[in-house]
């Protein structure tokens, strides 16, 4: 019922194998970052391409300036075990997220300045795999983490499969579907009311919440990407889930129910639905004019960073108009806000030991939107943008 194969041109690529034995997908990267590269230079391959170099092309150079400014400095901020400094940065979670905005930003762990850096992350949340498939820090920390490090782990490992060496690639082979099979119990756990076909902050919870099902939905369909067999019930049951939490005044989406409607959730179930193939509809059509209504809110939010990525991506996925006036919105807001040693958050949470990796990750990912070199994020240029 739900599309979550990649575009077609690209299609003939899944499952093909490179002369090296790695999945093609490491080529598809490849290719996606050589079809960008056109793109920002005005010479895209259609005319949406062409508008999003458009929209991009008044802060190309600052965004690009303002990215490397933060990749360098996750990578002078990394400990010598992959870890980050922060309250969260010793969790697989951070980490991850780290190490995806190294690969939203264009680069690999196969080569280039940041190689190093990319693999530490992959070590540091391989290690962090327990027998089950489970991936968390020590038992200190999995009250706080759950399924959130979890998903958002599985994701980062399966967005960097391909594209490494063959001892890591071997490695991520087993790693995977331990991974993804954790996220699939837990759904297949017994729930009840409008709980059914979501997640919650462990495998073994018996209640959902919109944030953690978000990054659920996210890992499958990545790992499916990846050619890993997600049975097509589990992705309906997620996004029957995620259309119960709509509000359907608002068009907003509410974290453990339809009241409400927070913009950063609201955001969080436009991409996860887009990314499932469910482009248009009443409750996308809504939904997409509340995020344009609401999106400077963002700005004051108390998880800014978080609503920010998800809202950008939401707003990208859903095409033009939106984005234009979004991407706008963002870069004017948070180029300035960048610290002189390429990080963003108050000066305040430095001494307090907070998240600044994570924030900067944050910030990157929102970014380098798109660039579009993570593949779970291609942009489906079919929808219809006539909201």
């Amino acid at each position: 019922m739900y599309d979550l194969g990649i575009p077609g041109d690209l299609a003939d690529l899944t499952h093909k194998q490179s002369p090296l034995g790695w999945p093609q997908r490491f080529f598809r990267t490849r290719v996606c970052a050589a079809l960008l590269a056109s793109t920002f230079l005005c010479t895209g391959l259609n005319s949406q391409a062409q508008t999003t170099s458009d929209i991009l092309a008044p802060y190309a150079e600052q965004v690009e300036a303002a990215v490397t400014l933060g990749l360098n400095y996750l990578t002078v901020s990394q400990l010598p075990d992959g870890r980050f400094p922060g309250a969260c940065g010793n969790t697989p979670g951070v980490v991850s997220l780290c190490g995806m905005a190294f690969l939203a930003a264009g680069h690999t762990p196969g080569g280039g300045p940041y190689s190093a850096t990319i693999n530490r992350c992959i070590d540091f949340v391989l290690r962090e795999q327990d027998n089950t498939g489970y991936i968390q820090s020590d038992s200190n920390t999995r009250s706080n983490e759950g399924m959130y490090s979890h998903s958002i782990s599985t994701l980062f490992l399966s967005e960097v499969s391909g594209m490494v060496d063959p001892a890591r690639q071997r490695l991520l082979d087993e790693a995977l579907p331990k991974a993804t099979d954790i996220i699939l119990s837990a759904q297949n756990r017994k729930r009840s009311g409008s709980a059914a076909g979501g997640w919650r902050y462990h495998p073994w919870s018996g209640d959902s919440d919109l944030s953690c099902s978000g990054w659920a939905l996210m890992a499958l369909r990545s790992a499916r990407l990846n050619g890993t067999q997600i049975p097509d019930v589990n992705i309906e049951r997620a996004v029957r889930y995620i259309l119960t939490m709509q509000n359907p005044e608002s068009g907003g989406f509410g974290y453990q129910g339809n009241h409400g409607g927070a913009i950063t959730l609201t955001g969080l179930a436009v991409l996860c639905l887009e990314l499932s193939g469910y482009h248009e509809s009443e409750e996308m059509t809504r939904a997409t004019k509340m995020i344009s209504k609401h999106f400077t809110e963002i700005q004051t939010h108390k998880h800014r960073e978080y609503a920010l990525y998800y809202n950008a991506q939401a707003a990208f996925q859903r095409g033009e108009a939106l984005w234009e006036s979004f991407a706008h919105w963002m870069y004017t807001t948070y180029l300035p806000l960048q610290k002189h040693n390429g990080a963003w958050g108050p000066a305040a949470w430095a001494a307090q030991g907070k998240d600044i990796p994570y924030s900067t990750a944050m910030m990157i990912l929102s970014f380098t939107v798109p660039y579009r070199q993570l593949p779970i994020y291609q942009r489906d240029e079919t929808i219809d943008e006539s909201y």
